[in-house]
């Protein structure tokens, strides 16, 4: 295994380590019941005085929400290029190797999510709808910074033409930091549930950018 892909599963695989004790923290430390119907929320000073700091801008928050459209497009456009190779070469082992390896990223992505939307943490602190919804960690962060990542990645070893390839460098860097920055400051998550999808999506991608790099060297 070489230097480098080493040292990216490796802090990948720290930064699932911290996102799990990121996790336990938060059930943790300054716990109190802040919540909505007073549900608990831990780091609970920091929390309440960002929420307070920031106020809630649900105009904000809609824009975030149908923006959220385009990871899942993006998402849908590498299945399609996994099928459509798949139906040529009429075998699954045939498959670009980093094209499946994406796919399975993908699935751990969507299983992250679930889990967590089965097993809530922490609630939003207003009601969506008027309903109380999980909140821990932001589904919308954690989609954004887990695949367009990956849409760079293809994009830099896909495509030749340079003024696209930076284009599309340009397009991710900038639509992430908006929906990171906008879903921060929206006031429908708790500080804590961004930092708990900066990390597990760092984590999770780090992870996928060493194995398709260790895949290529191996082949």
């Amino acid at each position: 295994m070489k230097k480098n892909e080493k040292n990216t599963l490796i802090t990948g695989t720290i930064m699932l380590i911290l996102f799990a004790v990121w996790t336990v923290l938060i059930q943790t430390v300054d716990v109190q019941a802040v919540g909505q119907n007073g549900t608990d929320i831990g780091f609970a000073g920091l929390n309440v005085w960002f929420h307070k700091m920031t106020g809630v801008h649900m105009w904000v928050y809609t824009v975030t929400d149908w923006l959220g459209l385009v990871p899942i497009f993006i998402c849908m456009i590498f299945g399609v290029v996994g099928l459509v190779q798949l139906i040529k070469r009429r075998s699954l082992l045939k498959v670009d190797k980093d094209i499946i390896l994406l796919g399975i990223y993908y699935i751990l992505v969507i299983f992250g999510y679930l889990i967590f939307e089965m097993i809530p943490i922490n609630y939003r602190p207003i009601l969506i709808e008027g309903r109380m919804e999980a909140s821990y960690p932001s589904s919308t962060t954690l989609l954004v910074m887990s695949v367009m990542p990956t849409l760079a990645f293809q994009v830099h070893r896909r495509i030749r033409n340079t003024k696209v390839k930076y284009g599309i460098y340009a397009f991710t860097v900038l639509f992430t930091a908006f929906m990171v920055v906008g879903r921060t400051v929206a006031g429908v998550h708790w500080l804590t549930d961004i930092a708990g999808s900066v990390l597990l999506s760092s984590g999770l991608y780090l992870i996928y950018h060493g194995a398709v790099r260790l895949t290529d060297k191996n082949n």
